[in-house]
């Protein structure tokens, strides 16, 4: 399995897939954003070429700011953004197949420093002086002082692929997105050494959150092999509340919790250009089953891959990759459905930051 697959699936079955905005959408921005109250656009790239992309948006001035990166740093940021993360006075940036870190002065986008490690994914921070770092394809997860920015060690997984990872007292729990896994792995961060492995669901595991009553949500699959699958279940004893699953021709990503984490929002994608399966879901933690119908839907030849809800506004911030061969769209809906506005990134939109 792999995220490099699935990539390719992804621009192997969509083409130019745009759909037409009809409000007007703010004009880029050529100057730098404020250094608070921005949006941050993930923008991936397309897999074998180093065009990946930091965006802005600033809600207060309404305006978009394009590859920020480059602007200040004059080069590319590199290959596949994966994710970011805002620690300190520092921003961390996982660039996935260049295999590092570039590490920002969070004030100015200037490069502090860079770390290498392969194939990074996500970051977590745990402390003032460590964060934990998953990485695709091997067992490690490598351990980070973000006051140094230098790698202090690594914890080995007994899965391959540590993707997902949600901070629970004094525990991760860490996603292996590996399509022979069906378990997560219990991190204890005293001693940086797995304590357990839960069972859940589905295989390969991929992300993980925890709700307003402290329960954990995992979303598995999302892959050819595999079927997509939900399950709830309580951290503290590992017992499964409730399992969810997805049809077959169903792609479910991206899950995001609400401001109050008592509803669920995802993605679901249909990569061969149907409508069916297809656009923006929600439901509340405690549904037993799955939305039929999304709550903002895709239209043909369309699928979604970023989403994000706003924690001071609740707006739902949605990204339209455009098949990975165009400049990607954003587009911001209310919590009653309604289309605010949009605006063009990067190429390839996957998450959003909100550093407001």
């Amino acid at each position: 399995m792999g995220g490099k697959n699935y990539k390719t699936l992804i621009v192997a079955l969509c083409c130019c897939l745009a759909s037409c905005v009809k409000d007007k959408p703010p004009a880029v921005n050529n100057t730098m954003p404020g250094a608070t109250g921005n949006i941050y656009i993930v923008c991936e790239g397309s897999y074998g070429t180093p065009n990946a992309s930091l965006y802005a948006y600033n809600p207060a001035q309404d305006s978009v700011f394009g590859d920020i990166y480059m602007a200040v740093n004059k080069k590319p940021l590199g290959e596949v953004f994966q994710s970011m993360q805002h620690i300190g006075d520092k921003l961390f940036l996982c660039i996935n197949q260049s295999g590092e870190i570039i590490v920002l002065n969070a004030g100015n986008w200037s490069l502090a420093a860079t770390l290498n490690i392969p194939e990074p994914r996500y970051i977590l921070p745990i402390n003032a002086t460590t964060a934990y770092v998953s990485t695709l394809y091997s067992n490690q997860v490598y351990i980070i002082n973000p006051q140094t920015m230098q790698v202090t060690g690594t914890i080995n997984m007994p899965g391959l692929s540590a993707e997902g990872m949600c901070l629970y007292y004094d525990n991760v729990f860490t996603a292996s997105w590996d399509t022979s896994g069906n378990k997560i792995f219990e991190v204890n961060t005293n001693t940086d050494q797995v304590a357990n492995a839960i069972p859940v669901a589905g295989y390969a595991p991929q992300e993980i959150l925890l709700d307003k009553d402290q329960m954990l949500w995992v979303l598995a699959g999302n892959e050819p092999e595999r079927a997509g699958t939900l399950t709830r279940l309580d951290p503290s004893t590992g017992a499964i509340l409730q399992s969810y699953y997805f049809p077959v021709a169903a792609y479910p990503l991206k899950p995001v919790f609400n401001n109050t984490k008592d509803t669920l929002y995802f993605i679901e994608d249909n990569y061969y250009g149907g409508t069916t399966n297809n656009g923006i879901y929600r439901m509340s933690i405690y549904d037993t089953v799955l939305p039929a119908l999304p709550f903002v839907a895709a239209v043909q030849n369309q699928y979604f891959y970023a989403l994000g809800i706003d924690p001071l506004t609740g707006y739902i911030y949605i990204g339209d990759p455009k098949g990975f061969v165009q400049q990607g769209s954003v587009y911001i809906y209310n919590q009653q459905g309604t289309k605010l506005k949009s605006f063009n990134v990067g190429l390839g939109p996957g998450h959003f930051y909100f550093d407001e």
